[in-house]
């Protein structure tokens, strides 16, 4: 068996202690699989140049809360990105899981896993790495217990989203990362089952975070930094439980807790729980990425753009350009497709709306149609107008010809049949109808690149372009951003020492960006 089943009638959150300690101890079966050990790798990397480029350029929430940390001087503690100074865990932690995540460019899972019927489909990201470095640098552990508490920690979360919607109840997706952060820095950090019990318990009991935090016209900071402060909780509950709290027990058959709340039950947790401990079939190997800057939703209606400007580049020409209609599921339709999406006024609004992105994608064509050549494969269109942060400054949001392309798109709720492939795929269908009624039709889009079932586009080379980008961005102009890039790529060799400072690279002050 590669797997650990925890029923619905055990003590799941005692369970969930047990199997991290046994992980990242090696007691269980033979381990990861190189290719599981290699995605967890290659996310770690998106992430890391993810958030150092939103600190270069200066963004509020990962600004704020790096400063924050580094008034929390800890010589036995973390260390912020950019920085040497150790500071609290948790300081860290959320400063670094801010970050990270405040492009929302970062990993994606869909919480489906059809071969057990799993199939919740609670979203969630890769925003959580940050836990199990601080506790590496506190424990001196190399880069090879990083790389397993990093399949660790997505293995809890993704498994949590496979079984139990909390989107259904309005409760943000960054609870299931939560529990899977407490559970993973106690197991790093020498904590017992039941102190991880305890703390788990405690985070559920205390800190459940609503969606409230993505309602509303124009998105606030706490959307990006939702994962990092409920993080930053975990931590703590980890923490204090370590220390000799107590928190609630068996938190998951706890009558009063969120998970029966919403779910009742006859006593028992509303799932079973089924985790990988060895070979390939980790959660983390159905999850996402994105090539570039866009909300994961909205990735088959790009890719869908980028087969017909590869097969049809007279699109390219606005004048001529009539109507976008872009039909997608549920939920994407309800989410980037609200009507207060279509005028965004800030960069959180922008990356969520389906008008404002493909129009920006087709901007950049259209104003690079003259070097794009005519390639077979969209590969190169990918990497050739691949969304940064800079399609999302206020210039770029208030760009006429965006604007005048936005008008154009109507995005529509494709209905039952888009629907049912959700969330196996992205399903997503764009057609493109000229001033000559000549009509070009992406057909239904279910794997963009990028997915974890994408199996033509060339993933490498498009993520070596986006850590390319992302990266001269982060680091000063003079700086080797391959060797970075390099180093990141190799965080599995690395010894602890290289571990502890992993995040020193020096990062750029740019300005003019917020």
């Amino acid at each position: 068996m590669k797997t650990t089943t925890l029923p619905r009638d055990t003590n799941q959150a005692l369970g969930i202690g047990q199997f991290a300690i046994d992980f990242v101890q090696g007691r269980l079966g033979d381990g990861p699989s190189q290719a599981a050990l290699d995605r967890g790798r290659l996310l770690h990397t998106d992430a890391v140049l993810c958030g150092a480029s939103a600190l270069a350029l200066r963004t509020n929430a990962p600004t704020i809360l790096r400063h924050e940390a580094l008034e929390y001087l800890d010589p036995s503690g973390a260390t912020p990105l950019g920085s040497t100074i150790r500071v609290k865990s948790e300081k860290a932690i959320v400063a670094n899981a801010s970050a990270m995540r405040e492009w929302d460019s970062n990993g994606t899972n869909f919480g489906y896993n059809p071969a057990l019927g799993h199939n919740a489909g609670e979203f969630g990201h890769n925003d959580f790495y940050s836990v199990v470095i601080a506790a590496c640098q506190q424990r001196r552990l190399n880069g090879a217990a990083a790389l397993r508490g990093m399949l660790l920690v997505d293995e809890i979360r993704g498994r949590l989203a496979e079984v139990f919607s909390l989107k259904s109840y309005k409760i943000d997706h960054v609870v299931h990362g939560a529990i899977a952060s407490a559970a993973t820095y106690g197991a790093l950090m020498g904590a017992t089952a039941e102190q991880i019990e305890s703390a788990i318990g405690m985070f559920v009991a205390h800190y459940i975070p609503w969606r409230a935090i993505r309602a509303g016209k124009q998105l606030s900071d706490s959307k990006g930094a939702s994962a990092a402060i409920s993080t930053e909780a975990a931590i703590l509950s980890m923490k204090r439980s370590m220390a000799g709290f107590v928190g609630p027990k068996d938190i998951f058959r706890n009558p009063e807790s969120l998970f029966r709340q919403f779910e009742p039950t006859n006593g028992e947790s509303p799932f079973d729980l089924v985790f990988t401990h060895s070979g390939d079939n980790f959660a983390v190997m159905g999850m996402h990425f994105k090539m570039g800057l866009y909300e994961h939703q909205s990735a088959g209606a790009l890719q869908g753009l980028l087969d017909v400007i590869a097969a049809h580049p007279d699109v390219l020409d606005p004048d001529r350009l009539v109507r976008i209609l872009v039909k997608a599921y549920e939920p994407a339709f309800g989410i980037i497709g609200d009507p207060a999406k279509r005028d965004p006024h800030t960069r959180q609004s922008a990356d969520h709306s389906m008008v404002y992105i493909v129009a920006t994608m087709l901007r950049k064509a259209i104003a690079a149609k003259d070097e794009l050549p005519q390639y077979g494969s969209t590969d190169q269109l990918w990497q050739a107008l691949m969304l940064s942060p800079y399609d999302y400054h206020r210039n770029a949001i208030f760009d006429p010809l965006t604007r005048k392309l936005m008008e154009k798109i109507t995005f529509e709720h494709g209905g039952p049949e888009y629907d049912a492939n959700y969330p196996d795929g992205i399903p997503t269908s764009l057609v493109v109808t000229m001033d000559d009624d000549r009509v070009y039709d992406s057909g239904l889009v279910m794997y963009p690149a990028g997915h974890s079932r994408n199996t033509v586009a060339d993933l490498d080379a498009i993520l070596s372009h986006k850590f390319r980008l992302l990266g001269a961005l982060a680091l000063p102009d003079e700086a080797d951003v391959s060797r970075v890039v390099s180093h990141l790529n190799s965080l599995g060799a690395l010894s602890s020492e290289e571990v502890t400072e992993l995040y020193a690279f020096e990062i750029a002050r740019r300005e003019g960006y917020e």
